[in-house]
């Protein structure tokens, strides 16, 4: 017993971060939408990790039915406050609803971090900081019958 409870102690100083950033991102594409000769898309987005995130650019591209690159688009759902679920909303113009077959997430083009705090003198903060974990994090899911793939 305390063999077991001195191993969960290491594991939470060691692993704490690890264990707070599992929960990653989730982006589920919820429905889409045609409106005025655009196909909007409703993406709900969870930010399940204790990180706030000022700025999520994703490149997103659309497939039509017969797996063709139909589209490609940057998506920005930042900011993002940690542990906190939202509706992002974007239009994919020139392009109908039922002519996408897939969307993919491809990659993540711009992913930072607020600043930090001040400096002890009173100094500005720092500018956001970039991450390079962010694809990582992110897991997609779909509602509808379009698939949403990484």
């Amino acid at each position: 017993m305390r063999l077991r409870a001195l191993l969960l102690a290491v594991l939470a100083v060691c692993c704490g971060p690890v264990f707070a950033q599992a929960g990653g991102v989730q982006i589920e594409l919820n429905k889409l939408e045609q409106v005025n000769g655009a196909c909007r898309a409703y993406l709900v987005t969870q930010n399940l990790t204790d990180s706030a995130f000022d700025s999520l650019k994703l490149d997103v591209v659309m497939f039509d039915s017969q797996g063709i690159v139909a589209k490609r688009l940057a998506v920005q759902l930042g900011p993002m406050p940690a542990g906190k679920t939202s509706l992002k909303v974007f239009d994919i113009p020139d392009l109908a609803c039922d002519g996408i077959g897939q969307l993919l997430l491809n990659n993540v083009l711009e992913c930072t971090s607020p600043p930090s705090q001040p400096t002890a003198d009173g100094g500005a903060a720092n500018k956001p900081v970039q991450r390079d974990d962010c694809l990582s994090l992110v897991s997609v899911s779909q509602r509808g019958k379009v698939p949403f793939i990484k």
